[in-house]
């Protein structure tokens, strides 16, 4: 019989990952309206190639929308901008400032997640402080340039067998591939360009939070 998720696993069933590239004709505002209205509890802002200035207003705008449905916001990157904006955590990766640094800098209850597709580099993480471990590339993708090599899926299965905190599937997910990613261990997805650059991005969510559902029997 499946674990109960705890409150941490269950607001990661689902984590929109902005790109403005694939929000047309709408704007990540939009998007991110749309998914938090279908239920998405956590939406991750990642601006790669502006400058944390520019990006403060966007930053500013999406705090306040995800605060008012209830939903976590994570900022990607960038420490200094998710405490700037009040955000509920910040995701790091192997070029960002260490996990364990940023523990030292962060207020108490501030998430951290961090990248890693490989059992020594997750473990790492979570010793130096980080709550949860984004694992991918899980199928390939062409959302994220330096995504890596795919792990598949028992390369994610590892990952979860490796550390005690959640773990999310990253890399070309869809609400047809969320099972899959669900029945090795993780407890949701962390989704692109199949919100972003939906028709339908609430449709989507909701597929996604469906899929979680079922795998783990919460309603």
């Amino acid at each position: 019989m499946p674990t109960r998720p705890g409150a941490l696993e269950r607001r990661l069933a689902l984590i929109v990952i902005t790109d403005r590239g694939f929000a047309h004709p709408g704007t990540v505002v939009d998007v991110v309206g749309d998914a938090l209205r279908a239920g998405a509890q956590a939406v991750q802002l990642r601006e790669k190639t502006q400058p944390p200035r520019k990006v403060l207003p966007l930053a500013r705008r999406l705090r306040a929308d995800t605060r008012h449905a209830g939903a976590l916001f994570f900022v990607n990157d960038r420490l200094d901008l998710a405490l700037a904006v009040g955000a509920d955590g910040v995701h790091l990766g192997p070029h960002d400032l260490p996990v364990a640094a940023a523990r030292r800098t962060a207020p108490t209850g501030f998430l951290i997640g961090y990248s890693a597709d490989e059992v020594d580099a997750a473990r790492a993480a979570v010793r130096d402080g980080a709550d949860y471990i984004g694992c991918g590339t899980v199928y390939p993708t062409g959302t994220k340039p330096d995504a890596g090599q795919i792990t598949g899926i028992d390369g994610l299965r590892r990952v979860v067998l490796a550390v005690d905190v959640p773990v999310v599937g990253i890399g070309g997910l869809s609400p047809a591939r969320a099972p899959a990613v669900i029945a090795a261990g993780a407890v949701g997805c962390a989704a692109i360009g199949s919100i972003m650059g939906a028709a339908n991005p609430g449709r989507a969510v909701t597929g996604f939070l469906r899929a979680a559902e079922h795998a783990t029997g919460q309603p």
